[in-house]
Protein backbone atom coordinates (compact mmCIF):
# COMPACT_ATOMS: atom_id res chain seq x y z
CA UNK A 1 0.00 0.00 0.00
CA UNK A 2 1.10 3.74 -1.20
CA UNK A 3 1.30 5.64 1.77
CA UNK A 4 0.98 9.30 2.14
CA UNK A 5 3.04 10.31 5.23
CA UNK A 6 1.39 13.86 4.93
CA UNK A 7 -1.92 13.03 5.66
CA UNK A 8 -3.05 11.36 8.66
CA UNK A 9 -4.67 7.80 8.16
CA UNK A 10 -8.43 6.61 8.86
CA UNK A 11 -9.65 4.16 11.07
CA UNK A 12 -9.72 2.03 7.68
CA UNK A 13 -6.32 2.58 7.27
CA UNK A 14 -4.61 2.92 10.66
CA UNK A 15 -2.28 -0.20 12.27
CA UNK A 16 -4.14 -2.09 14.95
CA UNK A 17 -1.35 -2.04 17.53
CA UNK A 18 -1.58 -4.26 20.50
CA UNK A 19 -2.70 -3.92 24.39
CA UNK A 20 0.31 -4.33 25.78
CA UNK A 21 2.08 -0.80 26.86
CA UNK A 22 6.12 -1.09 25.78
CA UNK A 23 8.05 -1.97 28.75
CA UNK A 24 10.08 1.10 30.89
CA UNK A 25 12.22 1.43 33.70
CA UNK A 26 10.89 4.27 34.45
CA UNK A 27 13.91 6.02 35.73
CA UNK A 28 14.45 9.48 34.24
CA UNK A 29 17.62 9.12 33.06
CA UNK A 30 19.38 12.96 33.68
CA UNK A 31 16.83 13.52 36.92
CA UNK A 32 16.34 9.77 38.16
CA UNK A 33 12.72 10.97 38.56
CA UNK A 34 10.16 8.34 37.85
CA UNK A 35 8.70 9.35 33.70
CA UNK A 36 5.60 7.54 35.07
CA UNK A 37 2.89 8.81 37.82
CA UNK A 38 2.90 9.26 40.23
CA UNK A 39 5.84 11.23 39.76
CA UNK A 40 6.40 12.57 43.14
CA UNK A 41 4.82 12.79 46.74
CA UNK A 42 2.14 15.38 45.69
CA UNK A 43 1.61 15.14 42.07
CA UNK A 44 -1.41 17.93 43.03
CA UNK A 45 1.11 20.49 42.66
CA UNK A 46 2.38 19.50 39.09
CA UNK A 47 1.10 19.95 35.98
CA UNK A 48 1.61 18.38 32.69
CA UNK A 49 1.66 18.90 29.32
CA UNK A 50 2.27 17.18 25.81
CA UNK A 51 3.84 18.82 23.20
CA UNK A 52 5.07 17.66 19.43
CA UNK A 53 7.61 20.18 18.53
CA UNK A 54 9.55 17.54 15.86
CA UNK A 55 11.71 14.71 16.32
CA UNK A 56 11.34 14.36 20.23
CA UNK A 57 14.91 12.93 20.63
CA UNK A 58 15.73 17.19 20.54
CA UNK A 59 12.28 18.17 21.58
CA UNK A 60 12.51 16.49 24.95
CA UNK A 61 15.92 18.09 26.20
CA UNK A 62 14.70 21.81 25.07
CA UNK A 63 12.55 21.21 28.71
CA UNK A 64 14.39 18.61 30.91
CA UNK A 65 16.65 21.42 31.68
CA UNK A 66 14.12 24.11 32.62
CA UNK A 67 13.71 25.32 35.99
CA UNK A 68 10.25 24.41 37.02
CA UNK A 69 10.18 21.04 34.67
CA UNK A 70 10.00 18.06 37.23
CA UNK A 71 10.29 15.12 34.99
CA UNK A 72 10.26 14.72 31.14
CA UNK A 73 9.21 11.37 28.76
CA UNK A 74 8.96 11.56 25.15
CA UNK A 75 5.97 8.99 23.73
CA UNK A 76 3.17 8.97 20.90
CA UNK A 77 -0.55 10.58 20.69
CA UNK A 78 -2.78 11.73 18.93
CA UNK A 79 -3.06 9.17 16.87
CA UNK A 80 -5.60 5.71 16.19
CA UNK A 81 -2.86 2.77 16.98
CA UNK A 82 -3.00 1.90 20.68
CA UNK A 83 0.42 1.29 22.04
CA UNK A 84 2.07 1.89 18.83
CA UNK A 85 6.22 1.52 18.35
CA UNK A 86 8.33 3.52 16.71
CA UNK A 87 8.61 2.19 13.44
CA UNK A 88 4.65 2.03 13.02
CA UNK A 89 4.80 5.48 13.57
CA UNK A 90 7.10 6.15 11.33
CA UNK A 91 5.59 4.23 8.56
CA UNK A 92 2.58 6.79 8.69
CA UNK A 93 -0.12 4.57 9.26
CA UNK A 94 -0.86 5.12 13.59
CA UNK A 95 -1.32 9.31 13.01
CA UNK A 96 0.48 9.34 15.90
CA UNK A 97 2.40 12.71 16.88
CA UNK A 98 6.22 12.65 18.80
CA UNK A 99 5.74 13.94 21.70
CA UNK A 100 7.44 14.93 24.94
CA UNK A 101 5.33 14.94 28.39
CA UNK A 102 6.70 17.37 30.59
CA UNK A 103 5.70 17.40 34.15
CA UNK A 104 6.18 20.96 35.96
CA UNK A 105 5.42 23.12 38.77
CA UNK A 106 3.30 25.69 37.74
CA UNK A 107 4.73 27.85 40.94
CA UNK A 108 8.26 28.11 39.42
CA UNK A 109 7.11 27.74 36.01
CA UNK A 110 4.35 29.00 34.67
CA UNK A 111 2.78 27.90 31.24
CA UNK A 112 3.58 31.33 29.17
CA UNK A 113 7.07 30.75 29.70
CA UNK A 114 6.46 26.92 29.12
CA UNK A 115 4.85 27.47 26.17
CA UNK A 116 7.18 30.49 25.00
CA UNK A 117 10.00 28.21 25.08
CA UNK A 118 7.95 25.61 22.56
CA UNK A 119 7.19 28.00 20.46
CA UNK A 120 10.75 29.75 19.88
CA UNK A 121 12.70 26.02 19.96
CA UNK A 122 10.95 24.92 16.64
CA UNK A 123 8.79 26.15 13.73
CA UNK A 124 5.43 26.07 13.98
CA UNK A 125 4.45 26.86 10.36
CA UNK A 126 5.69 24.05 8.31
CA UNK A 127 2.99 21.87 8.81
CA UNK A 128 3.67 18.14 8.36
CA UNK A 129 7.14 18.19 9.19
CA UNK A 130 10.10 20.33 11.23
CA UNK A 131 13.49 21.07 9.00
CA UNK A 132 14.45 18.00 6.86
CA UNK A 133 12.21 15.54 8.89
CA UNK A 134 9.18 14.45 7.15
CA UNK A 135 5.64 12.99 7.94
CA UNK A 136 2.18 13.32 10.45
CA UNK A 137 4.72 12.59 13.26
CA UNK A 138 6.41 15.84 13.16
CA UNK A 139 3.50 17.96 13.29
CA UNK A 140 3.39 20.74 15.62
CA UNK A 141 1.03 20.18 18.54
CA UNK A 142 -0.26 21.73 22.06
CA UNK A 143 -2.23 18.84 24.33
CA UNK A 144 -3.57 20.50 27.06
CA UNK A 145 -4.52 19.48 30.27
CA UNK A 146 -5.83 22.22 32.07
CA UNK A 147 -8.38 25.15 30.51
CA UNK A 148 -5.70 27.57 31.89
CA UNK A 149 -3.31 25.65 29.42
CA UNK A 150 -6.21 25.79 26.56
CA UNK A 151 -6.39 29.76 27.08
CA UNK A 152 -2.51 30.49 27.10
CA UNK A 153 -1.96 28.13 24.13
CA UNK A 154 -4.92 30.18 22.06
CA UNK A 155 -3.59 33.25 23.53
CA UNK A 156 -0.05 33.16 22.79
CA UNK A 157 -0.44 31.09 19.27
CA UNK A 158 -2.56 34.28 18.64
CA UNK A 159 0.07 36.87 19.38
CA UNK A 160 3.25 34.88 18.21
CA UNK A 161 1.25 34.37 14.83
CA UNK A 162 1.25 38.59 14.70
CA UNK A 163 4.80 37.76 15.03
CA UNK A 164 4.92 35.52 12.43
CA UNK A 165 3.29 37.31 10.15
CA UNK A 166 5.15 40.42 10.66
CA UNK A 167 8.45 38.53 9.89
CA UNK A 168 7.02 37.40 6.77
CA UNK A 169 6.01 33.50 7.68
CA UNK A 170 3.50 31.47 7.09
CA UNK A 171 0.06 30.64 9.23
CA UNK A 172 0.91 28.97 12.24
CA UNK A 173 -0.35 24.73 11.69
CA UNK A 174 0.39 24.08 15.46
CA UNK A 175 -2.67 22.04 16.64
CA UNK A 176 -4.34 22.89 20.44
CA UNK A 177 -6.04 19.83 21.63
CA UNK A 178 -7.11 17.98 24.61
CA UNK A 179 -4.31 15.90 25.75
CA UNK A 180 -5.11 12.54 24.06
CA UNK A 181 -3.86 9.05 25.41
CA UNK A 182 0.33 9.00 25.77
CA UNK A 183 1.94 5.91 24.62
CA UNK A 184 5.72 6.23 26.34
CA UNK A 185 8.48 5.57 23.35
CA UNK A 186 11.16 2.79 23.65
CA UNK A 187 13.45 3.00 26.51
CA UNK A 188 16.27 3.86 23.94
CA UNK A 189 14.33 6.75 22.80
CA UNK A 190 13.89 8.47 26.65
CA UNK A 191 16.27 11.26 27.05
CA UNK A 192 18.38 10.30 24.07
CA UNK A 193 20.37 12.58 23.35
CA UNK A 194 21.91 12.82 27.25
CA UNK A 195 22.71 9.26 26.48
CA UNK A 196 24.12 9.85 23.18
CA UNK A 197 25.47 13.80 23.44
CA UNK A 198 26.25 13.57 19.68
CA UNK A 199 22.64 12.27 18.30
CA UNK A 200 20.65 13.67 15.62
CA UNK A 201 18.47 17.05 16.14
CA UNK A 202 16.93 18.65 13.60
CA UNK A 203 15.02 21.16 15.70
CA UNK A 204 15.70 25.04 14.41
CA UNK A 205 13.77 27.71 15.36
CA UNK A 206 12.55 30.82 13.47
CA UNK A 207 14.56 33.29 15.12
CA UNK A 208 11.07 35.46 15.96
CA UNK A 209 10.83 36.08 19.81
CA UNK A 210 7.88 34.47 21.16
CA UNK A 211 6.56 37.53 23.93
CA UNK A 212 4.79 36.78 26.25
Amino acid sequence: MLVDKLSLPNREQALAGRDTPIELDNVHHVSGRPMKPPFSKDDSKLETILLGLGCFWGAERKFWNMPGVYTTAVGYGAGLTPNPTYEEVCSGLTGHNELVLVVYDPVILSIDELLKSFFESHNPTQGMRQGNDTGTQYRSGIYYSTVEQKAAAERILSTYQASLRAAGLDAITTEVLSAPSFYYAEQYHQQYLAKNPNGYCGLGGTGVSCAI
